[in-house]
């Protein structure tokens, strides 16, 4: 038993670590909102539903009511007419007519306290709509923080700054051996160039010489 007892905590903290991948905030948010735009548009659907109806039962009112009022003129001129079965007829349906009234006007009633739910429930679904939408955006903008300062921690735990610091002290060293030489160039390249004060001597005895024996050939 003891056996299967940790396999089965094994399994299950693998699951729940499956799990907490899964649920990645953002993601999960964006479901959210989607279920909500979801539920607005049904919303919206069963709102159009209840204005027709609405339309629907103003216009059987009217309609209704038209006919009741045709009915007692009816009647009222068979009376003068001395039609009293005819009449009797225009009352009969008048009646009907009203009653018919009564009950189109109760389920007007119930069908505008419906239309006034729904109003009220897609208002309350659009202010959440639109409160989780400004909380998603705080969640995006704070989760890419997170991200971000996580990888500079990652970053500042993998540097070693002893070895950045021999690197940069080669690199000076690598400096220094080239400036070095390159001093050692322009010195090697100025004594080719110059001429010793021995030598300059020389040159003007000899051209001296030189202008002496050129006056006596002359």
């Amino acid at each position: 038993m003891g056996l299967f007892r940790r396999v089965k905590t094994m399994i299950l903290a693998d699951l729940h670590k499956l799990i907490d991948q899964w649920e990645d905030p953002i993601a999960m948010s964006k479901q959210y909102l989607r279920e909500i735009e979801e539920h607005i548009h049904q919303g919206h659907q069963a709102l159009t539903q209840q204005i027709l109806a609405e339309q629907r039962y103003e216009t059987l009112i009217a309609q209704t009511k038209a006919i009741i009022e045709k009915r007692a003129r009816q009647a009222k001129l068979a009376l003068e007419r001395n039609e009293e079965a005819i009449a009797k007829l225009a009352l009969r349906e008048k009646l009907l007519y009203e009653k018919k009234l009564s009950a189109y006007e109760q389920q007007y009633e119930t069908v505008k306290e419906k239309t006034a739910h729904v109003k009220e429930q897609l208002k309350q679904l659009q202010e959440k709509y639109e409160e989780l939408s400004a909380k998603q955006l705080e969640l995006i903008a704070r989760a890419n923080a997170a991200k971000a300062l996580k990888q500079m921690d990652a970053t500042l735990a993998s540097f070693q700054p002893d070895h950045a610091l021999r690197g940069f002290a080669r690199m000076e060293e690598r400096i220094l051996a080239l400036e070095a030489e390159a001093t050692a160039a322009r010195q090697c390249l100025a004594s080719k160039h110059s001429i010793p004060s021995s030598l300059e001597e020389e040159v003007e005895n000899e051209l001296a010489k030189w202008k002496e024996a050129h006056k006596q050939n002359v």
